[in-house]
């Protein structure tokens, strides 16, 4: 980590916590990076309840219909710098939290380091120096994080990500972006979500993977590290309050959200299938299906020198970041930005599926 980015990994719990002072929700312009996305309308929405105008970016043809009517809208395709600047006049702190998640190496760079790289580069070109940025939990080293440990601020990030998808490899560089634009004198405070849920992303990939017409869930007690996507988008917006005002206390730190009382894998399916119906599936225990990759990691080493390629379940760096049982606090993030979940597992599972039922009805009419 950079000097400034890496005073959280020097410091010890505090004996008597500090609390950030709650800003009053002063009228700050934000600019919210991929707003019209499932995290992203979500930020709209929690902004604008909180009286902030904004302005939401898109990709051309990308529908903004679900944002709120006071809403500006630039479309912008930050692949390209081609009119970032201009679009940011006015704005008092930006939030980037457009990525690039699915395709290959290449096409997860252009969306997410590339984009990064056009965005900070017209942020420095309108003058503007207040960024929420993003991140997610990818970036730490699982495969050397011991079972049972607890994620916070302070554990290690992965630097030798080879092996790991291509999300986990371009968010590590973004965030080296992110350093890089905070030691040129920039405020910057970094966000790192665990696994985000909610409407039409109730079954995901913490659970498991498909597997020919089955769902492989990969163990049963492994404590998911979620946020419901509104407990989410509040921190992200208490954050850019904070960073919105001078001298902010935030600038420079980096914070984990996750929600209170993590679920295991058992208790969530349990919840989300009392409400919805959800695949087939087949469960492979964890230890059962750790040791099967770590055979097959080292058979390829030693007999064909690393060449074979594997899906992701099979590579135990991928398989760790996904499925190995750890622990995991929400303590900095109430502390720093006087936040706490409003919605429990059961509200925001009724609430997620009541959505998905209400959208179905109305494609019928």
């Amino acid at each position: 980590m950079s000097s400034v980015m890496s005073t959280i990994a020097d410091q010890k719990p505090d004996a008597t916590p500090r609390r950030a002072p709650q800003p009053e929700p002063a009228p700050a312009k934000l600019y919210i990076t991929g707003g019209t996305g499932f995290v992203g309308r979500a930020v709209v929405a929690e902004a604008q309840r909180r009286g902030h105008p904004t302005t939401a970016t898109s990709r051309r043809g990308t529908a903004g219909d679900h944002l709120p009517a006071a809403t500006d809208q630039a479309t912008i395709d930050l692949r390209s710098a081609s009119g970032i600047a201009e679009s940011l006049a006015g704005v008092s702190t930006v939030v980037h939290l457009a990525a690039t998640k699915e395709g290959d190496f290449h096409s997860q760079f252009a969306g997410t380091v590339v984009g990064t790289e056009n965005l900070l580069n017209a942020m420095t070109v309108a003058g503007i120096k207040n960024l929420v940025a993003i991140s997610t939990f990818s970036v730490y080293d699982y495969l050397n994080i011991a079972p049972g440990e607890t994620i916070d601020e302070r554990s290690p990030i992965d630097r030798n990500p080879v092996l790991r998808d291509e999300y986990a490899r371009t968010k590590l560089i973004q965030e080296r972006l992110y350093q890089d634009f905070a030691e040129q004198g920039n405020n910057v405070v970094i966000l790192r979500p665990g696994m985000i849920y909610g409407p039409n992303n109730l079954w995901h990939a913490l659970l498991g993977s498909d597997f020919g017409p089955r769902f492989l869930r990969i163990g049963n007690n492994a404590t998911l590290p979620l946020t419901y996507v509104e407990n989410c988008a509040e921190a992200i917006v208490l954050a850019a309050e904070h960073l919105s005002q001078p001298n902010s206390i935030l600038s420079g730190e980096i914070i984990n959200i996750v929600d209170d009382d993590l679920p295991t894998q058992n208790t969530y399916v349990e919840e989300v299938a009392d409400r919805r119906a959800t695949p087939p599936t087949v469960t492979i225990p964890w230890p059962v299906m750790n040791a099967f990759a770590s055979g097959i990691k080292a058979a390829n080493r030693h007999l064909l020198g690393g060449r074979a390629k594997f899906p992701g379940l099979f590579v135990p760096d991928r398989l760790h970041a996904r499925f190995k049982p750890l622990r995991y606090t929400n303590a900095r993030a109430k502390r720093l930005l006087n936040w706490s979940p409003r919605y429990n597992l059961s509200e925001a599972i009724e609430a997620s599926v009541a959505v998905e039922q209400s959208e179905l009805e109305a494609t019928f009419h």
